[in-house]
């Protein structure tokens, strides 16, 4: 076998030579490969052709005594001992790279500059054997010999090797398993070969093995950036052999992976795909889109980002704005994902949603520039919930934007970033998300994503806001007394409040622009402060049980809001604390925030009742902030604290119709869409939500219309006339009050309602799908009071 093997020995040097030289000249035109760790790709490779094309030149010309002979024995010899410690370099900086890449760290390790060092000392007493003989001499048939010092040639780069796999072993959880297999590959099988070739002299075992994994370096790069392509072509193979719902619950397991592999190299965007994924089904679920199509943008929007793994984790992980060079690269990733879906035939769907979603309907967007509905439909849904879950999530250099700005924004860009129609589906799902759900979640909400929170001086430390409705919230926690502060003992509190963002506020810049309006502040002893509520009443109970011997407390807290009033109740193992807080309004807002001083807050959990108290759960302490105790006309007078949580008794639409009211904002109403809106609907009982309730139009004052749905079609037509200067203005209209007439018309299943009010002239005609044996129009809104309401 020996013999063997040394007979064709110059033919496997010859092809593998090839070999590398070919994957050095892959590796320059390969376009999405890291630029650094594509050069040291480039040189190892390069570095073990030359290896072995001049170890085959020393074994063909070993013993020639011509004078050609004798140079090339000497040359090739030294160019071998070269190459070797150019190659372990080589390696030593694409290990470099690689952690600093996938690590995210930003200090090389100091094992790999030790490394260099070894290499620069292995050139030096290379060129000093030259001349010494201490690694090898020629004898006078002109074969090489080696000298008593030869292993310290061996030695340098063996330990060099061994070095390198100690740090790709402490990085190991950095790394996918395909990287770390070709790294550890590369650093042990070459010490392996050496030992074999201890026994078996006469054969290149350590040069042939070093030469293989140069190339296989490559295809394992290559292997793991195009992983996904791999995973979806085993997806495709099983569509082909399997069909029903197992086969669709492989799809979905296999892209939740993926996008879940996507957002955890990007530690901003965690979670990300998968809330595009869903915004978007909502988006196509109302556009009317069928099951089928509803899926596959499910599918797309998941696999939207599936690009980002061509770009390197340092961009994607960087704190603060990009520099133009590194938002270039950013850039670059809709072409990545379209050439890694591209290959999934069955599915064409996925790379097209991955290459346009970036694209923006005014033409103004990437990679192409594409404008209007030029732009894959698929691409236009997932361009609105992309932007919408960018703005309502965690970045490096910001905080999440509260969903009213947001909603502002939207608006804004309708026609401009967003397709019109699918960027006003948008709106609706934000006016239906009355607790603003659709957001990134901490990953432990209670206390904003933290196990405990450690209190010292009182409110330097705050949780996250839990909203009150009128379901009641029970929050169970455990608090324990830091020690060493016995002039004042430890306890927890409650801050009572409202806020765009629902998180507390100190300075003055987020309390102007989120809102921020605190009540007052209610301590676990029963103590309160009295802010900007009216009035807080505390009523306490004994409960008869005895303190607990240990420090720690254990409380469960209620609370509940109905109207202008809260209720909540602080129960201990001693007593019960009742705080009744009378608001400023009923169309504010109130969270809770927990905080304390020189405690301990911990084992938080948070409960919610699934029915809502009934109206006079709590006891009035102060009289009912009413703006509608005004005479009423036809139809009683309605005032909505909240986006349509009031609603007026259907009207049934005939012929011709007009209704006339007087509006007014609420003082909480900071919104253009505060005012009154029209549902068109139909149902049983003529009311709002009844038996067999079906809405085919909602209609809004200020002009905007919820497009359509399965049981309708509307074409609204708006025009702003000389009137009409700003919505600023239109707003203090609004807030100062006025008089709208409203003329509805129906001709079979069309009916057309107009109005002119603040200078903005409205035309809806909405079609009805279906066959109804009554059509009604009602009253609702948001934050805003209707009087004085006649029907003619």
């Amino acid at each position: 076998m020996f013999e063997i093997l040394k007979s064709v020995q110059l033919d496997v040097m010859l092809i593998l030579s090839g070999l590398n030289a070919a994957t050095a000249l892959f590796m320059a035109f390969s376009k999405y490969f890291d630029q650094k760790r594509k050069i040291y790709l480039i040189l190892t490779n390069v570095f073990s052709f030359l290896l072995l094309f001049f170890d085959r030149f020393a074994y063909i010309y070993r013993g020639d005594i011509s004078n050609v002979g004798y140079w090339m024995v000497r040359i090739s010899n030294l160019v071998v001992f070269v190459m070797t410690l150019m190659i372990v370099w080589g390696f030593n900086h694409y290990v470099r790279d690689i952690v600093l890449d996938e690590s995210s760290n930003s200090k090389i390790p100091f094992r790999l500059k030790l490394t260099d060092l070894l290499v620069a000392i292995g050139l030096v007493l290379l060129l000093i054997s030259q001349f010494t003989g201490l690694y090898y001499t020629f004898d006078e048939t002109n074969h090489y010999q080696r000298s008593p010092f030869f292993f310290i040639g061996t030695l340098i780069p063996m330990a060099v090797l061994v070095i390198q796999l100690s740090v790709i072993a402490q990085y190991r959880k950095c790394l996918s398993r395909r990287l770390f297999l070709s790294l550890v590959l590369f650093t042990t099988l070459p010490i392996l070969a050496g030992l074999v070739q201890i026994k078996f002299y006469g054969l290149s075992l350590i040069n042939i093995t070093t030469a293989v994994l140069a190339s296989m370096l490559y295809l394992f790069a290559l292997d793991d950036m195009n992983a996904a392509v791999g995973r979806a072509k085993n997806l495709e193979v099983s569509l082909l052999k399997k069909e029903g719902e197992r086969i669709r619950r492989l799809f979905a397991q296999t892209a939740e992976a993926l996008a879940s592999a996507i957002d955890a190299k990007d530690k901003y965007t965690k979670g990300h795909s998968s809330r595009v994924a869903e915004y978007s089904r909502k988006i196509a679920e109302l556009a009317g889109k069928d099951p089928q199509e509803c899926e596959e943008i499910y599918y797309a929007a998941l696999l939207h980002d599936v690009g980002k793994i061509g770009v390197p984790r340092t961009i994607l992980n960087k704190k603060g704005r990009l520099s133009d060079e590194e938002f270039s690269q950013i850039k670059e990733h809709p072409n990545i994902g379209e050439q890694i879906l591209m290959s999934i035939s069955e599915s064409p769907y996925l790379s097209i949603g991955a290459k346009s979603h970036h694209e923006r309907y005014d033409g103004r967007g990437y990679p192409e520039g594409l404008k209007g509905d030029d732009i894959p439909e698929i691409a236009r849904i997932i361009a609105v919930a992309d932007a919408y879950d960018a703005m309502t999530s965690n970045r490096s250099y910001r905080d999440t934007i509260p969903q009213q700005l947001v909603r502002e924004e939207f608006i804004k860009c309708l026609g401009t970033q967003f397709d019109p129609f699918f960027g006003k589906i948008m709106l609706h799902l934000i006016d239906i998300d009355s607790e603003f759900q659709m957001k990134e979640k901490e990953d432990v909400k209670e206390l904003a994503g933290k196990s405990e929170l450690s209190c010292d001086k009182y409110r330097d430390a705050v949780s996250e806001g839990i909203i009150l409705t009128n379901e009641i919230t029970r929050i169970h926690l455990t608090s324990r007394p830091k020690e060493g502060n016995a002039d004042e003992p430890g306890l927890p509190s409650i801050v009572l409040f409202d806020s765009l963002d629902a998180r507390i506020h100190d300075d003055e810049r987020n309390v102007t622009r989120l809102l921020y309006f605190e009540y007052g502040e209610l301590r676990f002893d029963g103590q309160t402060v009295c802010k900007g509520a009216r009035k807080i009443q505390t009523k306490e109970t004994e409960t008869g049980k005895k303190k607990s011997s240990g420090k720690n407390m254990i409380y469960t807290v209620e609370a509940v809001k109905v109207k202008d009033h809260v209720l909540i109740r602080i129960i201990s193992d001693e007593k019960t604390f009742e705080f009744t807080i009378a608001l400023p309004d009923s169309a504010r807002w109130a969270y809770i925030g927990l905080t304390g001083a020189h405690c301990l807050i911990s084992d938080v959990s948070i409960l919610r009742d699934e029915e809502s108290v009934p109206d006079d759960y709590i006891g009035r302490i102060a009289e009912e902030i009413s703006y509608i105790n005004v005479p009423q006309g036809d139809v009683p007078n309605l005032q909505i604290d909240g986006f349509r949580l009031a609603t007026s008794d259907g009207i049934p639409i005939h012929d011709k119709l007009s209704i006339t009211f007087h509006t007014m904002s609420l003082p909480t109403a900071r919104l253009v869409w505060h005012c009154p809106y029209f549902t068109i609907f139909s149902s049983k009982n003529g009311k709002v939500d009844g038996a067999d309730f079906r809405e085919y139009s909602l209609i809004r004052l200020d002009g905007e219309n919820w497009a359509s749905n399965e049981f309708g079609t509307n074409k609204i037509i708006v025009n702003k006339t000389a009137e009409f200067t700003n919505w600023d203005n239109w707003k203090e209209k609004n807030r100062a009050g006025f008089d709208v007439s409203v003329s509805i018309e129906r001709s079979g299943k069309i009916i057309t309602l107009t109005t002119k009010n603040g200078g903005i002239e409205m035309m809806n005609i909405t079609t009805v799908k279906d066959d109804p044996e009554e059509i009604y129009i009602a009253l609702t809104g948001d934050q805003c009071a209707i009087t004085n309401i006649h029907i003619n």
